[in-house]
């Protein structure tokens, strides 16, 4: 690659506007195009081979209109209740408002029969349960936002107002400029440290927001494509920032040391990009395997979110390669303008610094370095003993949002369950029949009923030609008031009848609606409905306990393990229970089977990406045990505050939360691939060293002391980024802010700092050993491309021409 990235950045300098120009242009056309298609996300929750997806499918095709359940517009009456004439007016309307909506299949209204069930007992709550012909994944924020206009009516009369389901959930995201605002000034006054000019200090922002901003406009377009989790964009915000400017802090800053030495212009920023340049595209290639490597557990959430991620990244590593040279190539010697000096020596005063003491102090003794790293590390790591992949919902969202006072009205008036109603899809081998005996039984009452009317009939004539009433008349007279006596009788009869005669009355279906409802985690339960052919039928069950709780996770246990399997044993009825609650439930029992493969898979493609750009059997393995131990660690404070509620008030939260499933997975993946960044930049560096003197422990040293300033800067920039997004309201993105923040912060001072320059010190020649015959395979990489320039310039290489010695197969 050096060759290449040398003549990219060599172009990109000479012709700097015209690059310039095109990656103005490009970014805005991309955000135009990408705000003219409108904003649609959704979370996928799809595991193939789960309960839950077998019940959306076998919705989807038998009861479409049932496949995505209802979304609740929540209304609570200030004063007075519902059922008062100056509110239900205006539900009514509502409801009318809502049902001459395009997307709006029907809406029930809670003071009508068919919506009795959605009005509270003291009828001071309620909600219209509109069911939309769009699924979450096809619903844009623009055609939510919409349907919820339509509420006004509503609204209007003094009624709050509050849309919860997938419905809410669509205009219901949390901001993130602010958490932009606050990571970018801190990334200013970091980079003004480091640079010590304001000039060179701008760069990298700029670079870092114009690739973000392709990269988001990129993410918006795939989402109408397919399913991108709503979390994603932030989540590739965090990620675009973050390496976004550390890409640009590491080119920018060997430009510098290279005209600091007398290099002409074009040819450090051609050089820079070869070679600092080299190594974010190294880094940033392991980042994307990292994350891309995530479709590996065939969970739709999980790789989506990955190569949405993995974009931000792609991008990042293109602007530092190409937009970064042009701006480098029309700044020129300006670079050292408008100097800053913010501590107590200039960076480019380069007066000795403390990196190199540090440096010597931890190479004399490493096994000190080394147990106290690893000892820091463990403690940390102490509370994911405890770790346990649960689900996220509405009730942790801002309380500003939709979705979360929605949430929060129907806890009150109907009971938490009732914000994650479960789907009961059933699949008859045999068409459903109305229950013969109960009906038999209705026609006997009827029957019955019909005899003693006759009689009553009878007696009455009888009586009226007693008292002179001629004959024809009597009977007359007789039918007439024994027909207003028993009217209600032969109504209450004839409802029975219909009702019986229904196919949702089947025997089987009963049996198993009384066995779910008999369950102590289920509060209620609704009665069939049946498809057209009697083949099909879906049940709402309402669970006693929240969506996120963990009793609703042993409920959907043990209705799926107990109590279903006993009700339909031998009745030819196939039971799956679906729903988001569900769904979530599925996610998190498929990503802890699947997060020691996936552990796996990264952590075998990393070390073979580092044996092959270090040529060692030692390094890949440090580097994996390094990194697994530093995510350990984050994985444990991510577990201590979220999921123990240590500090949570501290950062915005009620008290302890759940630890959505994917949070843990996603973490690995990006903090994998991130640590291996600042894993390359410190191992190139020791390594040239190393070639260069022959002495392994004083590369070391002189690796970490060259190195150590702009690590800790870079890693500084990150945790700021990832820290501002603690701001956000959702607590999912808080949770990834922490984790990353503390993951970076740790890798970039305990390990990269103490515990690798540690190991690679006891280790010495050892760790840049190579079987030959493994040696004699494998392709010759060259991160910075050290060799490259030893022929362009006609210098043959010093100390060791290669990483060795090399041990004899």
């Amino acid at each position: 690659m050096t060759g290449p990235l040398y003549r990219i950045g060599r172009l990109c300098s000479r012709h700097h506007w015209p690059v310039i120009g095109v990656w103005i242009v490009l970014v805005v056309a991309l955000v135009i195009v990408s705000r003219a298609a409108g904003e649609q996300n959704s979370d996928n929750l799809t595991v193939p081979g789960s309960g839950s997806t077998k019940a959306s499918d076998l919705l989807e095709a038998k009861l479409p209109e049932h496949a995505y359940g209802t979304n609740p517009v929540v209304l609570q009456a200030p004063s007075g209740k519902l059922t008062d004439d100056k509110y239900s007016k205006a539900i009514k309307s509502t409801v009318t408002s809502l049902e001459k909506q395009p997307d709006v299949i029907r809406a029930v209204s809670p003071l009508g029969k068919a919506g009795a069930a959605a009005l509270s007992k003291d009828k001071t709550i309620g909600y219209i349960s509109v069911t939309l012909d769009l699924g979450p994944s096809d619903l844009s924020k623009e055609e939510a936002q919409n349907i919820i206009d339509a509420t006004s009516p509503a609204s209007d009369a003094g009624l709050k107002v509050a849309t919860g389901g997938y419905l809410g959930q669509a205009v219901s995201k949390s901001d993130t400029e602010s958490s932009e605002a606050i990571g970018l000034a801190a990334a200013v006054i970091i980079l003004l440290f480091a640079f010590g000019t304001a000039t060179a200090m701008i760069l990298p922002i700029v670079t870092a927001v114009l690739g973000l901003g392709a990269s988001l406009a990129v993410i918006g377009l795939l989402g109408h494509v397919v399913d991108v989790p709503t979390v994603a964009p932030t989540l590739a915000t965090m990620i675009g920032l973050g390496v976004g400017i550390d890409y640009a802090l590491f080119i920018v800053t060997r430009h510098k040391l290279q005209l600091r030495d007398g290099m002409d212009v074009r040819e450090s920023v051609a050089r820079a990009t070869a070679t600092a340049g080299g190594a974010v595209v190294f880094a940033g290639g392991t980042v994307v395997i990292a994350l891309v490597s995530l479709l590996f557990a065939g969970i739709p959430l999980v790789g989506t979110m990955g190569y949405c991620a993995a974009v931000a990244v792609v991008v990042a590593v293109l602007a530092a390669t190409t937009l970064l040279p042009a701006l480098l190539g029309a700044l020129g010697p300006r670079i050292h303008s408008l100097r800053v000096q913010l501590g107590r020596t200039h960076p480019d005063d380069h007066r000795p610094h403390g990196w190199a003491r540090w440096a010597r102090g931890v190479a004399n003794r490493p096994w000190r370095s080394l147990v106290a790293s690893v000892a820091i590390l463990v403690v940390l790591a102490l509370p994911v003993l405890n770790l346990t992949l649960g689900s996220s919902d509405a009730g942790e969202l801002p309380e500003n949002t939709t979705a979360r006072q929605a949430y929060d009205l129907i806890d009150e008036g109907f009971g938490p369950g009732a914000n994650g109603p479960l789907l009961i899809g059933v699949t008859l081998d045999s068409k459903a029949k109305p229950d013969q005996k109960n009906l038999d039984q209705i026609n006997k009452k009827q029957k019955q009923l019909n005899q003693q009317t006759a009689a009553q009939e009878q007696q009455l004539t009888e009586q009226l030609e007693l008292e002179g009433v001629p004959p024809s008349q009597a009977e007359s007279q007789a039918k007439q008031q024994v027909k207003k006596q028993s009217s209600g009788s032969q109504q209450k009869l004839a409802q029975q009848k219909k009702a019986a005669q229904s196919p949702a009355t089947d025997p089987r279906l009963t049996k198993l609606q009384n066995a779910i409802k008999n369950d102590p985690g289920i509060k209620s339960v609704s009665p069939a409905i049946v498809d057209k052919a009697g083949t099909a039928a879906v049940m709402t069950a309402i669970a006693t306990t929240a969506p996120s709780s963990p009793d609703t996770v042993d409920t959907v246990d043990r209705l799926r393990d107990d109590v279903i399997p006993k009700a339909v044993k031998g009745q030819g009825l196939t039971v799956d229970v679906g729903g988001q609650t569900a769904g979530y439930i599925d996610l998190a029992s498929q990503i802890s089977d699947k997060l020691p493969q996936m552990i796996l898979i990264v952590v075998g493609l990393s070390c073979l990406v580092l044996l092959l750009a270090f040529r060692s059997l030692l390094v890949p393995v440090k580097a994996a045990v390094a990194n697994l131990l530093s995510v350990a660690a984050a994985y444990g404070v991510v577990t201590f505050v979220f999921q123990e509620g240590h500090g949570a008030s501290l950062i915005g939260l009620d008290g302890a939360v759940p630890i959505a499933s994917y949070v843990p997975l996603l973490m690995f993946a990006i903090l994998f691939g991130l640590s291996m960044d600042y894993e390359v930049f410190l191992l190139t560096q020791i390594q040239e060293h190393y070639k260069e003197q022959g002495d392994p422990r004083k590369a070391v040293i002189d690796g970490l002391a060259n190195t150590g300033r702009v690590i800790t800067s870079a890693a500084l920039i990150m945790v700021c980024v990832f820290s501002s997004f603690v701001l956000n309201g959702n607590a999912v993105v808080k949770e990834f802010g922490v984790g990353l923040a503390v993951a970076i912060a740790i890798d970039a001072t305990i390990v990269r700092c103490l515990a690798v320059p540690a190991v690679m010190s006891l280790m010495g020649r050892a760790a840049w050993r190579l079987p030959r015959w493994l040696d004699r395979i494998l392709p010759k990489i060259s991160i910075e491309g050290g060799d490259y320039f030893a022929r362009r310039d006609g210098v043959a290489p010093t100390g060791p021409a290669a990483p060795e010695p090399v041990v004899k197969s």
